[in-house]
């Protein structure tokens, strides 16, 4: 629906309906694991930090956890060096995990706060070195320097929350000895977000969600229970690359966190009617033993 055309009437609709969603998640803290297209188009990475600074503006405080593959796998193909992938993770040598950090805590991060600003927002851009935040070990020695993450100390992300700014969250971390390990986003935003204590951790993603068909979108499940995943596993329902997606919502769950969502980041403001409608729009993992 064009803004033009939209009444009166259905405008006043919109906020009422917005208002509970507002006071719900009022001084709560949610986090975003950022990915995917809404990353790589200009007019949708415009529209989710416009989201951001939305949420931040009526109190909510949001925690944007961003990858960014793509890009790395851009530059690395632009030096002349070839990608190599195992069980979908990138095989990372000492000079691919600078690169990593180059892109992710440099280029992306940096690019992010600085796009926060336009929209009248203070961002502070953090990576998981910052303070020891992210400690990892090493995952498996045919990855290199992909981490397993260890621990996570919360403490730096609650300081700039603390403070009133937006904090951005590039995903590297560093192990007792200091070096620099690439993470995947969607295990350290499930961890963060479970360490945070926050209210809901929001993926985004280039599905519409949990599909009980993948080759019918409105196939959608909106809800499922924490105990209901063990049989969607079993049916094949969530197969693939759904599985590990799928695993850190669980485990972001039985961290403490009150709600997963995964959601369509190609969708303009998915974000918004996500967190502040009625209708929603991708899957809610819930733990199924409290009120939603």
């Amino acid at each position: 629906m064009e803004t033009k055309h939209i009444t009166h009437e259905q405008r006043a609709k919109i906020l009422t309906e917005a208002l509970p969603y507002i006071q719900k998640y009022h001084n709560k803290v949610i986090v975003i694991k950022y990915g995917g297209s809404a990353m790589l188009h200009e007019e949708l990475k415009r529209q989710v930090m416009g989201d951001i600074a939305l949420l931040h503006l009526v109190g909510i405080r949001v925690v944007l956890v961003h990858g960014g593959g793509s890009e790395i796998s851009d530059l690395l193909n632009r030096m002349g060096k070839r990608t190599e992938f195992i069980d979908g993770l990138r095989v990372t040598d000492k000079e691919t995990a600078e690169v990593v950090q180059m892109v992710l805590a440099g280029k992306i991060n940096k690019g992010l706060v600085a796009l926060m600003e336009t929209f009248g927002r203070h961002a502070i851009g953090l990576s998981g070195l910052d303070g020891r935040m992210i400690q990892v070990r090493q995952m498996d020695e045919r990855l290199g320097f992909v981490g397993e993450i260890t621990a996570i100390d919360p403490k730096p992300v609650q300081t700039v929350l603390e403070n009133g700014y937006i904090p951005i969250l590039s995903t590297i971390g560093c192990d007792a000895q200091g070096d620099v390990y690439n993470i995947n986003a969607d295990t350290a935003a499930a961890r963060l977000a479970a360490a945070l204590g926050a209210e809901s951790l929001l993926s985004m993603s280039d599905i519409p969600g949990l599909l009980r068909d993948v080759k019918d979108e409105a196939s959608l499940i909106s809800r499922v229970a924490l105990e209901e995943v063990p049989a969607l596993v079993e049916q094949g329902i969530i197969s693939g690359g759904m599985i590990p997606k799928v695993d850190c919502c669980v485990e972001a769950l039985r961290g403490g966190v009150r709600r997963v969502f995964i959601l369509d980041g190609r969708v303009p403001h998915s974000i918004l009617i996500e967190v502040l409608t009625d209708a929603g729009i991708g899957t809610m993992f819930w733990s199924g033993c409290r009120s939603l």
